[in-house]
Formats: structure tokens, C-alpha cells, sequence
């Protein structure tokens, strides 16, 4: 479930950086999603699993619950520190014209 949520994460990020055209260019932004945001996601994502699962072992739904919402909080986390929200001449809001109006954009 941590893989699959880094590799998501990072797709959104990547996808979001090509659709505003930030970053150097589309090889630099892959190599550090590939090579340095995924793991460090998934290993943030794993002892966050870890973590809460062994403080409520005995209860299956709050810990089911709380794992879900920790989980996608950390990954919005995640996604908020990297999305850029700078103006560019493909996204004059700062988000990519494909991202849901209903759905805030990631950012602090």
C-alpha cells in the first residue's frame, strides 16, 4: 500500500510539473521523482504504517481508519512540499488546468 501510494504521489507531482512547465526539464524532475522522492515517500509511508499499527493492534477499525488518514495526509504532505505554485504562462493560477476545482489544490 506504500508503494502504491508513493508511486502515486510522485505521478501527480511529475504530472503536475509537466503540465506547468516548471522544473529544469522533464529527465530532472523523473530522476529525482524516481530516484529520491519515491523511496523517501515510501519509507516515510512505511514507518507511518508501522508506527500506527503498532499502537492500536487491538482495534481493527480505528486502526484501519487511522492508517487511511494518516496515510493520505502524509502524502499530501508530501505532494505539498514539492507543488509549485508559481505562475507560469501554461497555469496562470499555479495549477494545472486538468486538477478538479472542488479539490484544493497541495500547498502550505
Amino acid at each position: 500500500m506504500a508503494l502504491i501510494l508513493a508511486v502515486s504521489a510522485a505521478m501527480l507531482l511529475g504530472r503536475s510539473w509537466t503540465a506547468c512547465d516548471v522544473g529544469v526539464n522533464n529527465a530532472a524532475n523523473s530522476g529525482f521523482l524516481l530516484w529520491l522522492f519515491i523511496p523517501g515517500l515510501w519509507t516515510g509511508l512505511l514507518l507511518v504504517w508501522v508506527t500506527v499499527a503498532a499502537l492500536l493492534e487491538n482495534r481493527r477499525l480505528l486502526r484501519a481508519l487511522t492508517l487511511a488518514v494518516t496515510l493520505l495526509g502524509a502524502v499530501w504532505c508530501a505532494i505539498s512540499i514539492f507543488w509549485e505554485s508559481a505562475v507560469t504562462l501554461p497555469c496562470p493560477s499555479g495549477v494545472p488546468p486538468w486538477w478538479p476545482s472542488f479539490i484544493p489544490a497541495p500547498g502550505f
